[in-house]
């Protein structure tokens, strides 16, 4: 076991931003996930460094991973939709169904085209009887 262990001692000058921030960390870290220093600076490091290592390989790594979290985002958002509107859809599409004849017996459906078609010449009876350019009321288009 001796062999297999490595020891160096880190310095941090307070007076430099970056090194600041990294004892700033060090000192905040969460015990629990980070059990010691040398647990932190080894996670950090090996992070660091496969990051470093697949971007200098694939510069468009970073890029793509962002992509592949945003379309993420967007299907969650979709199916919440669908979740949430999916139910109200289909409740009216299926009023419609029974509105429209669908699910009735030949004799209903009869019934009901019959009525669509007075009805029908109802609406173009209305139409055929045209009003005179005269009996409008320009004014609302103003000068």
């Amino acid at each position: 076991m001796r062999g297999a262990l490595r020891s160096t001692n880190l310095r941090f000058n307070l007076n430099k931003e970056l090194q600041r921030k990294a004892w700033d960390y060090l000192q905040e870290m969460d015990k629990k996930e980070f059990k010691s220093y040398s647990h932190a600076v080894a996670v950090s490091v090996v992070d660091y460094f496969e990051r470093y290592y697949r971007n200098k390989e694939d510069p468009y790594f970073e890029t793509r991973e962002r992509e592949q979290e945003f379309i993420g985002r967007i299907v969650k958002a979709v199916e919440d939709s669908l979740n949430k509107n999916l139910p109200v859809f289909l409740a009216g599409w299926v009023t419609g169904m029974t509105q429209n004849g669908a699910g009735l017996s030949p004799s209903e459906k009869s019934e009901r085209r019959s009525e669509s078609q007075v009805n029908r010449e109802q609406s173009d009876s209305l139409k055929a009887e045209e009003i005179s350019e005269s009996e409008i009321d320009w004014d609302f288009l103003g000068e």
